[in-house]
């Protein structure tokens, strides 16, 4: 004889909520470079050191992995 477990549905949930916990964290550390470098704020017009500036701190993310 096999019983039925009926799962509360709220479990289902579970899942997504971890999914969205860690996207989060990752747009979190993401951004962390414009917030601590202000960059998001800063008057920058001149893309190149804009992009300068994204190459260095991409360098620098790549190396401590």
């Amino acid at each position: 004889m096999t019983r039925s477990v009926m799962v509360n549905p709220l479990w289902l949930l579970l899942p997504w909520a971890l999914v969205a916990l860690s996207a989060g964290v990752k747009f979190w550390r993401l951004t962390s470079a414009w917030r601590q470098r202000g960059i998001a704020s800063a008057n920058q017009t001149d893309t190149d050191a804009a992009r300068q500036t994204l190459e260095r701190i991409w360098k620098q993310d790549q190396q401590r992995r």
